[in-house]
């Protein structure tokens, strides 16, 4: 018996995305941020190879809009993320929580399967 490997191909333009969602708490500070920094428009959200899981998140600030961004918005808050990056980043929730003296923006993405121990990458 022979198995064949079978690759799913998809185009980005192509492809229905369930898109991100951006919590109350993470709306708020964006708008905080882009307050205090009149060339931001909002944040972008991305993602590269690192880390001892695989991926790791990027959130910078966005002075610009790209081509390929998907935008997505709350509460006049943007979040720009790269239509390369919405196949590890489909189904987020993006919020921001305060873990005793640290406030950080956590990600809850349903596409990741594991972590590492510090939190800081994940995998798929």
């Amino acid at each position: 018996m022979q198995v064949e490997n079978k690759v799913d191909i998809f185009a980005l333009n192509e492809t229905f995305w369930h898109g991100l969602t951006i919590t109350d708490a993470a709306a708020n500070h964006i708008l905080q941020l882009i307050k205090n920094d009149s060339t931001m428009l909002g944040l972008r959200l991305s993602i590269k190879q690192s880390g001892c899981a695989g991926f790791n998140y990027l959130l910078e600030k966005a002075t610009n809009i790209n081509h390929n961004d998907y935008v997505y918005e709350k509460n006049g808050a943007k979040l720009y993320v790269p239509s390369q990056a919405m196949p590890f980043l489909d189904g987020t929730e993006i919020d921001y929580q305060q873990e005793g003296l640290n406030h950080l923006f956590k990600f809850h993405n349903p596409k990741a399967r594991h972590s590492c121990g510090c939190g800081e990458s994940f995998g798929l």
